[in-house]
């Protein structure tokens, strides 16, 4: 896991914005959705169209993330705790 997967995993433990995170870690927009699409692709994350509403289909980061939520998986916070 890199430093900027750590980082964005720190804030994952509860369900956050794309506004939210950009805003927390102080990212340029493409920062942010790269490194959600590269924690989504391992798993580490899921993605809502609400806070509280599973998103039907595979979401498209890139394309569609600034309009999601996310939230760490338990697989992600096993990662991120044993590093």
């Amino acid at each position: 896991m890199s430093d900027e997967e750590f980082d964005l995993m720190d804030e994952l433990y509860f369900v956050q914005s794309f506004k939210g995170l950009k805003e927390t870690l102080c990212w340029e927009e493409a920062k942010v959705l790269s490194t959600l699409q590269l924690l989504f692709e391992k798993k580490y994350i899921k993605c809502l169209a609400g806070p509280d509403e599973d998103l039907t289909g595979s979401p498209d980061i890139p394309k569609n993330g600034k309009q999601y939520y996310f939230l760490a998986t338990k697989k992600g916070l096993m990662a991120h705790n044993t590093l």
